[in-house]
């Protein structure tokens, strides 16, 4: 499996133990503060996006000087940092699955537009490829069907939020379980678990997120 690493600039309490130690595989994209963030850690991202208004200008020129493509955009855009580097990553690079750390914690607005980018039609079919992860949280995203997930070793709890109206979402073996529920708005139904190192859930409409957390000291 290839997969694509991408860094954003949120807050490095926020990040896994994997990426504080780095030892994540695989090439990285660095989006604003992020790319700094690479390149103090070793680590030399493949592109450098975003429009670096969170850097001061030596900062930015260490950027410049360390990173062969840099993409610079102007601050007034319609789309945010994040989405930029993500139209890189699944337009300009073979990838089958895109990571992506620093995009939680914060500011609340952008984790946010950071979740709900996968409702806007320029992704939506790549939605199961992205995923966004910090020290508890794994996210995932789903597109109408029947699947089978994996339990991760470190987290307890199991949580399917539909990010738009959902029909016949059926939770099969999970420990609360859900029979063909219409859901009209986005809901988040949190707290499950695994029983057993599998779950099974299906649903014929819409996006579905699925978030495997655990609590954090």
């Amino acid at each position: 499996m290839k997969i694509l690493n991408l860094l954003v600039g949120g807050p490095i309490e926020n990040w896994p133990q994997e990426l504080k130690e780095n030892t994540i595989e695989g090439p990285w994209i660095g989006v604003d503060r992020g790319s700094l963030r690479l390149l103090e850690r070793g680590i030399t991202p493949i592109v450098a996006i975003g429009d670096y208004d969170s850097m001061g200008t030596q900062e930015f020129q260490t950027v410049k000087e360390r990173v062969k493509d840099i993409r610079r955009a102007i601050p007034e855009k319609d789309e945010t940092d994040t989405e930029l580097a993500v139209t890189v990553a699944l337009n300009e690079f073979e990838t089958d699955r895109l990571d992506i750390y620093g995009a939680t914690g914060g500011r609340l607005d952008h984790f946010l537009a950071n979740l709900f980018l996968v409702l806007k039609d320029r992704y939506r079919s790549s939605a199961p490829k992205i995923r966004f992860i910090d020290r508890a949280n794994t996210i995932t995203f789903y597109l109408p069907g029947e699947y089978e997930i994996l339990k991760e070793p470190d987290k307890k709890y199991l949580a399917f939020i539909p990010l738009t109206p959902i029909n016949h979402l059926t939770l099969v073996d999970e420990k609360y379980r859900l029979g063909h529920a219409k859901v009209l708005y986005p809901i988040s139904y949190a707290s499950n678990e695994f029983v057993g190192e599998k779950g099974h859930f299906q649903f014929d409409s819409g996006v579905m997120c699925v978030i495997q957390s655990k609590d954090v000291k």
